[in-house]
């Protein structure tokens, strides 16, 4: 699904697969290959919460040597096992109205179908714990058989070239009160269980005198 054609924060889903690596490092770096980022810095994100102004496009080669953020999903297989990961995001309204869009992702030595629901329950767990109303999304999911004696390697990544470029320009919005707990609230939950100091022990005192003050 297309969010926008000409997105402030432009961003596209891809997957890929390595079954043939020597090891694990070397199946990862064919699986970047593939997703079309080996030529590329890579800024691994974390968290829910995409850029305000993202939208979907459709992928596009990147500059070598180029910065780019990526939400990523390995997931690993060796000597014919299988492996699945994936990754989906969502453009979603809050109670206030605001627009935002959020990430999901997983890894699984479970099997295509079977990864794809479990993202998709990722992906509603997310939206429920913000109190948001889902727009519209969009989900990538793929698995890898490893090859005999082989690392094999599933990639899924939601990719967004210009994120870093945006810089100091980032749009973002409100603070949202429900969601969010401050220092103050925090001090007077606050309860001290420092347990108070042993009493010191003469040189030469017998270990014996037990002290059971809590």
């Amino acid at each position: 699904m297309q969010a926008s054609s000409s997105p402030k924060c432009p961003g596209w889903l891809m997957t890929a697969v390595a079954p043939w690596g020597e090891n694990a490092e070397d199946a990862f770096d064919q699986g970047l290959v593939e997703l079309g980022l080996g030529d590329v810095r890579l800024i691994q994100a974390q968290g829910a919460m995409l850029p305000l102004g993202f939208g979907a496009t459709p992928p596009r080669p990147l500059p070598m040597g180029s910065l780019v953020e990526c939400h990523l999903a390995t997931a690993y297989a060796w000597n014919g096992s299988s492996a699945s990961a994936g990754v989906a995001w969502a453009a979603c309204v809050t109670p206030e109205g605001d627009e935002c869009s959020i990430v999901a992702t997983i890894t699984t030595d479970l099997d295509y179908q079977e990864t794809m629901l479990l993202l998709r329950r990722n992906l509603q767990r997310r939206l429920a714990s913000r109190d948001l109303e889902v727009v519209e999304f969009d989900v990538a999911v793929d698995e890898v058989t490893a090859g005999q004696d082989h690392h094999g390697v599933a990639v899924a990544a939601l990719i967004l070239p210009e994120s870093l470029s945006l810089g100091a320009r980032t749009k973002t919005g409100p603070i949202r009160g429900g969601l969010t707990r401050t220092a103050v609230e925090e001090q007077k939950k606050r309860v001290d269980t420092k347990a108070p100091a042993a009493p010191a022990r003469r040189p030469g005192q017998s270990k014996n005198n037990h002290d059971f003050t809590l």
